[in-house]
């Protein structure tokens, strides 16, 4: 199944459903995924954009775990929705996150860990971003994670509430340049961005529907629905919602981040 693709001077979008995206599993099949972006050797899904390498939507029914195995150089987050997830590395971390939460790796010269679900209901998100890939693989590999708490919010007067999860305004930052809020629209808000030019924003519904309108086209987003949207000129870009409220993650940053990225 191919994605729905919009195209303009300024700007190109593509939708992909769940079922267009990649796919996979943990733990004799405990732990699904869908990918909205996939690993570049795989099908389905977006391809990697900018620093933003993958992007996986986890799910588990039950305990499972993803056991031991190791990373190098990315810089890779899990987001919590739904129930805990916890962390056990080799540098003898042994960490547990509720929704809400995130967990934070910068991998540097390497670092193997495991993932553990807990409860009768797990969801969260995997995405990973290339930093400065050379500086990187020099640095010790290092591990934080925030609770739901600890994240700045800000209320917009459209009926919009920002929770700022990394970035500059954010509860921590990356070495790669990119801005990822969750954006929580009540019944009538409103959210809108000005896309800079050579940029991209990456949105995956976790809640309800939203309506995404960009130039002179608008696209409906239902939960689980990803869009890509690229823009190659300034543009702005609003997410609204009618009478239900809606929940979505949205990751912006520069197509280009300044430094070279590796091929996968």
């Amino acid at each position: 199944m191919t994605a729905t693709t919009g195209s303009k001077a300024n700007y190109t979008i593509d939708l992909y459903t769940p079922e267009q995206q990649g796919a996979g599993s943990f733990d004799g099949g405990k732990i699904t995924e869908i990918k909205p972006i996939p690993f570049p050797q795989e099908s389905g899904g977006a391809k990697r954009t900018g620093p933003l390498l993958y992007w996986a939507w986890a799910s588990a029914k039950g305990d499972g775990v993803i056991g031991m195995h190791p990373h190098k150089g990315f810089e890779i987050i899990s987001y919590v929705m739904e129930g805990a997830v916890g962390h056990t590395d080799t540098a003898g971390n042994n960490r547990r996150v509720s929704a809400g939460g995130i967990q934070v790796m910068q991998t540097g010269s390497g670092i193997s860990h495991q993932e553990e679900m807990y409860g009768e209901r797990t969801e969260f998100f995997q995405i990973w971003f290339e930093p400065r890939m050379q500086a990187t693989l020099q640095q010790t590999p290092t591990y934080s994670d925030f609770e739901d708490a600890q994240f700045p919010r800000t209320t917009l007067d459209s009926n919009a509430t920002i929770k700022h999860v990394v970035g500059p305004s954010g509860a921590t930052q990356l070495d790669a340049p990119i801005e990822w809020n969750e954006v929580t629209l009540e019944p009538n808000g409103r959210y809108s961005i000005t896309m800079t030019a050579q940029s991209f924003a990456a949105m995956v519904v976790t809640q309800g529907a939203t309506q995404l309108e960009i130039g002179d086209e608008s696209k409906t987003l239902s939960r689980r629905d990803f869009a890509m949207v690229k823009a190659h000129e300034s543009v702005q870009l609003t997410l609204s919602t009618g009478e239900e409220s809606t929940r979505f993650a949205i990751i912006t940053a520069p197509l280009d981040p300044g430094y070279p990225l590796i091929r996968i």
